[in-house]
């Protein structure tokens, strides 16, 4: 694996591997000094060209904890905003001798252009790219998830898929990149996909995507499901009416109050997850996010260590894993 572009580019043994990594880094974050010196003298780039504080912190404290140098670079106040096309700035990035880069865009294919294009050499980590994929995120949640099931029924994660598993994706799947990013992890380990949103917020082509579809959000949790991702409704990316209004969507197909209660009363171990940032009070309300159910905190820790996973597994490579996998290894 020289980039990680897309969920849909790895294969299920490359998927359970990164997350097992992904165990292992998370041990590090546990130590008295959160540091391992697997990138020591290598160079990590952030390269955002889109507004960005989850994945981007992310990001750099998955490179810090490797003791990678980190360059952090924005879009904005660079010679990005007089003009300079990315493939200049990529040829810039080599020219400084780059190991790795990070890159965050608005259009789909930008880091896929990045990686293929000859202008670099080195590894490239797409951070999110238009409405297209964030591979990223779709590791920490089936992360997330891979915990979730171990706390219930006592099985290490290490080595496991997630077989049997039924998640929902609620939402604005449309203009989302961690759905779609989610979609093709999820069912490459072995989950149930069930896709709920109004018509307006579905994709064309969906049906040869490998989910179920559910227009009705209480016919949904009627299903014995084990997690529902909730997505945010992406008003910054719409140009057109695509529900009636706030209240009507929030009462429609929202993660409210009384939904909540519907799922405690049934007694499911139904699991909450959310990307962020959150619109409390429309797709999700406060009391369901701050529920006992809700995994978003495990999610946001769960980030460091899949990134720092990446980081290592495109980094170092099988011919210095002897070197660094040492301190890796969980009690």
């Amino acid at each position: 694996m020289k980039h990680l572009l897309d969920t849909k580019d790895l294969s299920l043994e490359e998927a359970v591997s990164l997350l097992d990594t992904a165990d292992s880094m998370a041990e590090v974050g546990t130590r008295e000094v959160k540091k391992l010196p697997a990138l020591r003298g290598r160079t990590v780039v952030n390269l955002f060209f889109e507004d960005s504080t989850r994945t981007r912190i992310s990001f750099e404290t998955a490179e810090k904890r490797l003791s990678a140098d980190v360059i952090n670079f924005a879009a904005k106040g660079s010679s990005v905003s007089k003009g300079e096309s990315l493939k200049d700035t990529a040829q810039t990035l080599e020219a400084i001798n780059a190991d790795a880069i990070v890159i965050r865009h608005p259009a789909s294919g930008a880091p896929e252009r990045l990686a293929t294009s000859g202008w670099i050499t080195s590894p490239v980590i797409n951070a999110g790219d238009g409405m297209h994929a964030h591979p990223t995120q779709a590791l920490l949640d089936a992360m997330t998830l891979r915990q979730h099931r171990s706390r219930l029924t006592g099985e290490p994660t290490r080595g496991s898929t997630l077989e049997g598993m039924s998640v929902a994706i609620v939402g604005d799947v449309l203009h989302s990149r961690v759905a779609r990013s989610n979609v093709w992890l999820l069912a490459l380990l072995g989950a149930r996909v069930v896709l709920v949103s109004p018509p307006t917020l579905l994709p064309v082509r969906i049906d040869d995507w490998p989910v179920e579809v559910c227009y009705d959000m209480d016919e949904a949790l009627t299903r014995d499901l084990d997690a529902i991702m909730m997505l945010r409704i992406q008003r910054e990316r719409m140009h057109a009416s695509f529900f009636p209004s706030s209240e009507e969507y929030a009462r429609l197909w929202g993660l409210t109050p009384e939904r909540l209660t519907l799922l405690d009363a049934r007694g499911a171990e139904t699991a909450i997850l959310h990307p962020g940032p959150m619109n409390r009070g429309l797709e999700i309300s406060a009391a369901a996010a701050d529920s006992p159910r809700s995994l978003v905190l495990d999610q946001v820790t769960n980030g460091v260590s899949v990134r720092m996973s990446v980081l290592y597994s495109l980094m170092t490579g099988p011919q210095d894993t002897t070197e660094h996998t040492a301190p890796l290894r969980t009690s």
